[in-house]
């Protein structure tokens, strides 16, 4: 599962990474923008909730040990 959650968080990144390229500096609030504003919003609530569920298992587990 840690490798899974691995690749989907770098994904997450990739599209992150790749929609700050399509982004168009000069009108940023331009409407051409907002789906790469959408696109970059949507990938970091992806990678948190990753991270977040990656750290519910760590704890379950220590739970699961004791």
């Amino acid at each position: 599962m840690k490798i899974f959650t691995n690749i989907l968080v770098i994904l997450a990144a990739a599209l992150v990474i790749f929609n700050i390229t399509q982004l168009d500096f000069k009108n940023l609030f331009k409407e051409d923008n907002a789906i790469a504003f959408i696109g970059i919003a949507a990938s970091c609530c992806a990678i948190l909730i990753l991270v977040i569920f990656r750290m519910s298992k760590k704890i379950e587990d220590k739970m699961n040990d004791k």
